[in-house]
């Protein structure tokens, strides 16, 4: 079988190019074109070398993941060391499929003739495969993402939450949240926000009705005797948030809380310690559906 040089390389760059561009909109990156084109062009040479190299070396899985992760850097620019693995796993995701869907296709099509040479396969199958490919497997993928979402439903967004602060205990109703990623600065400890309503069974009130006054430093409506007792444990939390950027809030670790949920009809508790309430002065919700947001992490 006949094989052009320089049909591999189109090839490779036309599919590389639309897995990238799938990858991207898959993970909600920001597509830079030129980017992606350069990134497709590298995994593009790679294949025109190995094709052509007698060397089993370009074979080695170790050096493709490398490889792949340099083509996704130079696709996306990924800022931070978690976010490129991100993207790099939404990519093999997407390939994977897409490779999945092209051998069907092939197998369908019946091209005459296909090569396997240093892990890499060639043949004369036509460019619409690809492109035809490339369309079942996006499908696919964001279909899959659409019934996963579906199949969260609010009971899984819910869990009771315990909180024991000075031998009391309260309980209340939290949201799980995925974009809360609070934690207290100094210790890195997770941040639970809690409603300032709940608190007041486990907290002097003298706390509670004097948080704007406190996170600015001012203690003096708090009694001497409650001072004493709570000042060494209060800490300030800075956050951001759609309209606030540069937040307070003011928090405080207690004795320990409980997570309770619902698993297949069990009830699975956890247990922390180690976690800080931090105090909102306002209601989370209108009507109250919850009073507590826990993040994910925890």
């Amino acid at each position: 079988m006949t094989i052009y040089i320089d049909v591999v390389f189109i090839e490779n760059i036309i599919m590389n190019y639309i897995i990238l561009l799938a990858s991207g909109l898959i993970g909600k990156n920001r597509i830079n074109h030129v980017r992606i084109l350069i990134a497709a062009g590298i995994g593009a040479i790679y294949t025109v070398i190995a094709y052509i190299s007698r060397l089993a070396v370009y074979s080695n899985i170790l050096l493709k993941f490398i490889l792949s992760v340099i083509i996704v850097y130079v696709a996306y620019n990924a800022q931070t060391i978690k976010k490129l693995w991100k993207e790099v796993l939404f990519f093999y995701l997407t390939s994977f499929l897409f490779g999945g869907v092209a051998f069907a296709l092939i197998y369908i099509l019946k091209p005459q003739e296909i090569l396997m040479k240093n892990g890499l396969f060639l043949g004369t199958y036509p460019l619409k495969t690809i492109f035809m490919s490339a369309i079942i497997a996006y499908v696919i993928i964001m279909s899959a993402f659409k019934i996963i979402k579906r199949r969260i439903s609010k009971k899984n967004m819910y869990c009771k939450l315990i909180v024991c602060l000075n031998e009391k205990i309260i309980e209340t109703t939290a949201m799980i949240d995925t974009g809360n990623l609070l934690k207290e600065p100094i210790s890195n400890t997770p941040v639970i926000i809690v409603e300032r309503s709940i608190l007041y069974d486990i907290l002097p009130k003298e706390i509670l009705n004097n948080i704007e006054s406190i996170i600015g430093g001012d203690f003096q409506k708090v009694p001497k005797e409650v001072q004493c007792k709570y000042r060494s444990k209060l800490k300030l939390i800075p956050f951001s948030s759609l309209g606030r950027e540069h937040g307070m809030l003011l928090g405080i670790r207690p004795q320990y809380i409980e997570l309770e949920k619902e698993e297949e009809g069990e009830i699975e508790k956890e247990r922390k310690e180690n976690i800080i309430i931090g105090i909102y002065n306002k209601s989370l919700t209108r009507h109250g559906e919850y009073k507590a947001l826990v993040g994910t992490e925890m």
